[in-house]
């Protein structure tokens, strides 16, 4: 049997195919620095857990505490890999976040809160109500905000954003956690049980009942910023992050006040609403990821009916049982040069159907066409050296015949390919 790409011929040179940029205008600089920022956060990440067994005085609270904060981590973060599966975000970016949240925002809250609750004389219920949301939620926005500055490719949309305020909810939560479990098994007065009781008995309360707190509450802001990298004007993406942050604050002080002022009715109420809007998040989450299929299936139809890939590929860059079946087979026929180019294949189509997407609908894509041709040209270099399963007759689904009506007709605006 020979390879698909072997029997399909390569596009015909015209007017269609205008010549890519040698450079990629979206690659990013710096990837060294945040290599290095990603190995220093992590040291600090496991210095502050040092930090908090030295002053607890007991290493084996540490250890209980870490065994805890581990065990809701996979569940979780499952979540969110379910979420980044169709248009995975960089790796070192993922690991910023949660290390960010762990290291970065956790340290910012241990030193303004007790700094300001010191500062002003306020009570511990005071400190958790309104101190602790205002410091925590900003500590872990700085990161979200960094990223929507620094580098606006990576957080592309809501989903985006959704992503990230939730891996840097969940590394602050996972080192907070321990804290807490720690505190509980050590025990005080005003807990009443200690030892490996007190410790579950706030595992069942944080690990079990609410652990998508902390990543919910910055959700909002997450939603917020990647509402604000799809909008065009600049005075308009100001008030939307702010609205975003506020957001997050509300949420995290109204979890905390129940807790602190309304009793345990109170809070019962609030879980349920917590419930309510973790919920419609979910459901928000998964409209997106459905609509990224969409998107993907209806942009590479059309670049298929152009020539700019072969109809044939189309299975194998589009549901992930054919992508994993097209892996093995060129492993089974290419060994593992085959796989990495694959796979580089198959990550690079995804890219330039989101990225041609955007172009043809209007998005705030800065240099969009540049990045769609560089894209385009290295998937030409990589193709003749795939090892594709024969062709699907006939294929899974029809391709969709006009992904983009708008454009079509008279009156339409031109379109950057023309």
């Amino acid at each position: 049997m020979r390879d698909v790409t072997v029997d399909a011929a390569p596009p015909t040179p015209g007017p269609d195919l205008a010549p890519a940029p040698v450079r990629d205008p979206w690659k990013q600089r710096g990837r060294l620095a945040l290599l290095i920022g990603n190995g220093v956060l992590g040291i600090a990440a496991v210095g502050l857990i040092i930090y908090l067994g030295i002053r607890a005085d007991s290493a084996r609270a540490v250890v209980l505490g870490i065994a805890l904060g581990l065990i809701p981590l996979p569940l979780v973060g499952l979540f969110y890999w379910w979420m980044d599966r169709y248009d995975p975000e960089p790796r070192r970016y993922v690991v910023a976040a949660f290390l960010w949240g762990a290291a970065g925002a956790v340290g910012i809250a241990l030193v303004f809160n007790e700094l300001l609750a010191t500062t002003f004389d306020l009570s511990d219920s005071a400190t958790a109500t309104f101190v602790a949301p205002f410091v925590e939620e900003t500590g872990k926005g700085l990161f979200l905000l960094a990223t929507f500055l620094r580098a606006r490719r990576v957080i592309g949309g809501l989903l985006d954003g959704l992503l990230f305020a939730g891996v840097v909810g969940l590394g602050f939560a996972f080192v907070e956690n321990v804290l807490y479990y720690s505190a509980s098994y050590l025990g005080g007065p005003e807990l009443g049980i200690s030892g490996a009781q007190g410790a579950t008995a706030t595992f069942v309360i944080r690990g079990i009942v609410s652990p998508f707190a902390h990543p919910l509450f910055t959700s909002a802001l997450g939603l917020a910023i990647g509402f604000a990298v799809l909008t065009r004007s600049w005075w308009a993406r100001v008030p939307i992050v702010i609205g975003g942050w506020i957001g997050s604050m509300v949420l995290h002080g109204m979890w905390n006040g129940s807790i602190s002022y309304v009793g345990p009715l109170g809070f019962i109420l609030f879980y349920l609403l917590l419930m309510l809007v973790f919920a419609g998040f979910v459901v928000l989450a998964v409209m997106l990821r459905l609509r990224q299929f969409a998107v993907l299936r209806r942009s590479l139809s059309y670049l298929a009916q152009r020539g700019w890939i072969h109809p044939a590929e189309l299975p194998w860059l589009t549901w992930f049982g054919y992508r994993a079946q097209a892996r093995r087979h060129a492993r089974e026929h290419g060994g593992r040069e085959a796989v990495r180019d694959l796979r580089r294949y198959q990550a690079l189509a995804t890219d330039l159907a989101f990225s041609h997407d955007g172009v043809m609908l209007r998005r705030p894509l800065r240099r969009g066409v540049d990045h769609t041709l560089a894209v385009r040209a290295e998937m030409d270099e990589i193709r003749p050296r795939l090892h594709l399963p024969p062709a699907l007759t006939p294929l899974p689904r029809p391709p969709v015949p006009q992904p983009f009506p708008a454009y079509f007709g008279p009156g339409a605006p031109p379109r950057p390919w023309s």
